[in-house]
C-alpha cells in the first residue's frame, strides 16, 4: 500500500506557511520515503460568524514542488472542477506531468465550501451536473488528446491536447465521491477514487463496501478501480508527547507501533493508497510520522496494543 502526505498550505493552524517552508516539508518527506505528496485546493476558507482563512493557490505550489522533487508522485485532493474552465484544466494537467516526468495525480471533485464559491465569483449552483460535464471533456482530452462536447455547463468543439505529455493516456484521475451520484460517477470515469477524512480503520468499513457496490451497478469490476483514502493521523513521541489532534476529528493516533498497526488494518481492507493529513504539519511530527511510516514498511506484526479510536 502507497502512503502520502498532505502539505500544509493554508493559515490553520499554525499561521500560513511560506513556500519556503511547504517546500522543506515536502523535501523531508521525500527523503522519509513517503510515496506521494498532496495539496488541497482552495480558495478561501470562511466561518459563519465572517472569519477567513487564507491559503495558497494549490496549482502554482504543485508546479513548483514538481521541480523540487524527484521521486514522490503529486496529488490535488481535490482540484475543484468549478474553479477552471475543464479544458484548460486538462491542459494544465498534462503540462504538470511533464514537469513532474510524469508524477502528476489528478485528483478531481466537484467543490463544497459555498463561500469561496461566493468569494470568488464562482457559480455553485448545479454543481454536481457541472462536474459530470467537466468529466465528459476531461477524461476524453486526457485519454485520447481530443474531445467534443456540448452541455448545458461546458462545452469544446475540436478540442485538442498538443503537446500530449509524457504518458501516452495521461496522469490517472482520481474522483473524491461519497454519495451515491458522485460514486457513480467514479466509477463511470475513474482510475481511482477516494473518500476523506477517517481515523480509526472501522470507520472506512461502509463506504469501501458502498464504492464497491457503485461499480458493480455500473458494470465495472471493483477491482479495476484504486482505492484510496484520507486519514487524519497523530504520532506520540517516545515520550508519550505529541499526538496533537483537531478537536472532534476522527483521528489514528498512538505510538509509532500503533499507527503502523492501524495503517496494516488499513491494507486488510483493501486500501492502496493511503493519503495522511497531519495537523498541525511541521517537521517534528513528520519525523514522528517516518518512524511510524518505517515500523509499517518493516513489517512489524501487530500487538496488543490497541489505536485509539
Amino acid at each position: 500500500m502507497k502512503i502520502g502526505l498532505v502539505l500544509p498550505l493554508s493559515e490553520y493552524p499554525s499561521g500560513q506557511p511560506s513556500y519556503a517552508q511547504i517546500r522543506s516539508l515536502a523535501l523531508q518527506a521525500e527523503d522519509s520515503g513517503f510515496d506521494s505528496l498532496w495539496v488541497f485546493d482552495h480558495l478561501l476558507f470562511r466561518g459563519d460568524d465572517g472569519t477567513s482563512e487564507g491559503i495558497w493557490e494549490s496549482w502554482t505550489v504543485l508546479a513548483a514542488l514538481a521541480e523540487a522533487t524527484e521521486r514522490v508522485e503529486l496529488g490535488s485532493l481535490v482540484t475543484c472542477t468549478a474553479f477552471r474552465n475543464p479544458a484548460v484544466l486538462a491542459k494544465m494537467a498534462v503540462t504538470l506531468d511533464e514537469v513532474s516526468r510524469g508524477r502528476l495525480i489528478l485528483g478531481l471533485g466537484s467543490g463544497w465550501h459555498v463561500p469561496e464559491f461566493e468569494a470568488f465569483g464562482v457559480p455553485f449552483d448545479h454543481r454536481v451536473d457541472r462536474f459530470e460535464e467537466a468529466l465528459q471533456i476531461i477524461v476524453p482530452l486526457l485519454r485520447t488528446g481530443r474531445a467534443d462536447f456540448t452541455g448545458r455547463h461546458h462545452w469544446v468543439r475540436s478540442g485538442e491536447l498538443r503537446p500530449r505529455g509524457p504518458r501516452p493516456g495521461g496522469p490517472p484521475v482520481l474522483v473524491a465521491a461519497h454519495r451515491p451520484r458522485m460514486m457513480a460517477l467514479a466509477a463511470r470515469y475513474a482510475d481511482l477514487w477516494n473518500s476523506c477524512w477517517f481515523g480509526s480503520p472501522s470507520g472506512a468499513v461502509e463506504v469501501l463496501s458502498r464504492v464497491r457496490e457503485s461499480c458493480l451497478r455500473e458494470g465495472r469490476d471493483p477491482a479495476t478501480l484504486g482505492v484510496t483514502l484520507g486519514v487524519n493521523v497523530s504520532v506520540e513521541g517516545e515520550d508519550g508527547r505529541g499526538g496533537e489532534a483537531p478537536p472532534g476529528a476522527d483521528v489514528l493516533t498512538g505510538s509509532p507501533r500503533e499507527v503502523a498497526r492501524g495503517l496494516r488494518r488499513y491494507e486488510a481492507l483493501g486500501v492502496s493508497h493511503l493519503v495522511l493529513n497531519l495537523n498541525p504539519h511541521h517537521g517534528e511530527a513528520q519525523s514522528r510520522l517516518r518512524a511510524a511510516l518505517r515500523r509499517y514498511r518493516a513489517g512489524a506484526r501487530p500487538t496488543t496494543e490497541k489505536v485509539n479510536q
